[in-house]
């Protein structure tokens, strides 16, 4: 089984800043992995470097069985890789649909439609002719994970999806990350509320200056839970 998304001993930058330094990691068909660490690690960076918006001196890139020598938005995004950013970024003076109608804007054939999106967030179709930044911090995330599902991804990559979110927002989004996983969607889950991540992932990936420094299994436990927060210490 080939990886969806592997990372191979990758070196990114901004400019002369070096962010990551020799970083690997995969995810494979319907894996659900967790990336932990402290603000400024570099695991925001990681998700750059895919989508080509941090420049990658060193390494290799592969989408599927494809090596990806110079990374692009729409590159991930034909090879069914999505992200549903931090900060959300829902395109003002849109309506709720219509933040979900570009979601499908790369033709991907597969379950979701907006129909199935509006059954997975009932809010959203109340709200569907209301424009997209009007929306709770809570619905916009909803909104932000319909589009990315809109495109019907092989993966998707959700960086901190729970920032700033009441803890009865963040309880729905776990069961919906949880539902769509169970349907075959792979997620890379960067993440700092180490109790979604007990409840997501299946394994983790623990970062520390721009390099990956542990990994292992996720336990769906009080003791997994410790075990989590001392990596995001390091």
């Amino acid at each position: 089984m080939n990886p969806l998304l592997e990372l191979n001993n990758v070196d990114a930058f901004y400019g002369s800043a070096h962010i990551l330094h020799g970083l690997s990691l995969q995810v494979n068909p319907g894996e659900r992995v967790a990336l932990v660490g402290r603000n400024g690690v570099g695991k925001t960076t990681v998700v750059n470097t895919i989508l080509g918006l941090a420049q990658m001196k060193g390494g290799q890139v592969r989408f599927g069985q494809r090596a990806i020598a110079h990374p692009r938005t729409y590159l991930a995004a034909q090879h069914g890789i999505v992200v549903v950013p931090q900060g959300r970024r829902i395109v003002a003076n849109l309506t709720v649909e219509e933040n979900l109608l570009l979601g499908a804007a790369t033709g991907r054939k597969g379950p979701w439609s907006v129909p199935e999106i509006y059954k997975l967030f009932p809010i959203l179709q109340e709200r569907a002719h209301t424009p997209g930044t009007a929306l709770s911090g809570g619905q916009q995330q909803m909104l932000a994970v319909g589009r990315a599902l809109m495109a019907n991804p092989g993966l998707i990559l959700l960086d901190e999806p729970t920032e700033g979110l009441a803890p009865v927002i963040v309880d729905l989004l776990a069961e919906i990350f949880n539902r769509v996983a169970g349907q075959g969607t792979a997620l890379l889950l960067i993440e700092q509320n180490m109790s979604l991540v007990v409840r997501v992932a299946q394994r983790y990936l623990a970062m520390a200056k721009g390099s990956v420094v542990a990994q292992g299994p996720v336990v769906h436990s009080r003791q997994g839970l410790e075990e989590l927060e001392r990596h995001v210490m390091v």
